[in-house]
């Protein structure tokens, strides 16, 4: 599926993106534990911009989003008069990986809710873009309970193994080369309905 494809898939998405309000709490599970203070951090499939926006609290110079929708993009700005008034945000429409950032130039690296339609070769361009010491933070399915349907099962990269368990999460991290890799189980009980992710945070070495 090529790129136009793929944000053709996802513009079909953006309208009710927000409702789901996982993406959201996902993204600040990513943000909550990193040190306050980074010069530049970077959203990765941004969507709506759930992360960019949770980024916020770490008080960082810049954040840059990218994402390879339009319309999700769109979404996002939408929401940059209420929730960055400073203009902190810059958004951009395009692949996210590679990321349009120059090597070693990242403090941070987010991506919340995307890594099952990135697969393995974002691990090696979030090396690229991180300072020596930088800080990733990203979410990944279980392998046990993701059952992609429709349009989106071609969508879903075969050059990952995702995880079953924590361990395993954090391996996906070390295995590429990161250091002091540690994951955790997110979950949210919706009473009808109980939804988790791995929550991964690792550093570049």
């Amino acid at each position: 599926m090529d790129h136009e494809s793929r944000a053709a898939l996802f513009d079909g998405t953006a309208e009710h993106y927000d409702e789901d309000t996982f993406h959201a709490q996902v993204a600040d599970a990513l943000v909550e534990p990193l040190a306050p203070g980074p010069q530049l951090v970077l959203d990765v499939a941004t969507g709506t911009g759930f992360a960019a926006y949770a980024a916020l609290l770490l008080k960082p110079e810049r954040v840059l989003a990218v994402d390879l929708s339009p319309a999700m993009v769109a979404r996002a700005t939408a929401k940059a008069p209420t929730l960055d008034p400073s203009g902190l945000i810059t958004w951009q429409v395009g692949p996210a990986v590679p990321m349009p950032a120059p090597d070693g130039s990242a403090d941070v690296v987010l991506c919340a809710s995307s890594l099952h339609f990135l697969g393995a070769v974002a691990f090696a361009d979030w090396l690229r873009v991180l300072k020596p010491g930088g800080r990733l933070a990203f979410s990944v399915v279980s392998g046990a309970r993701f059952r992609p349907s429709g349009a989106f099962a071609e969508f879903v990269p075969r050059d990952i193994t995702f995880p079953t368990d924590e361990t395993e999460a954090a391996a996906l991290a070390s295995s590429a080369g990161f250091a002091d890799a540690s994951a955790w189980t997110f979950t949210v009980d919706g009473g009808d309905r109980v939804r988790s992710v791995f929550v991964v945070h690792a550093t570049a070495p």
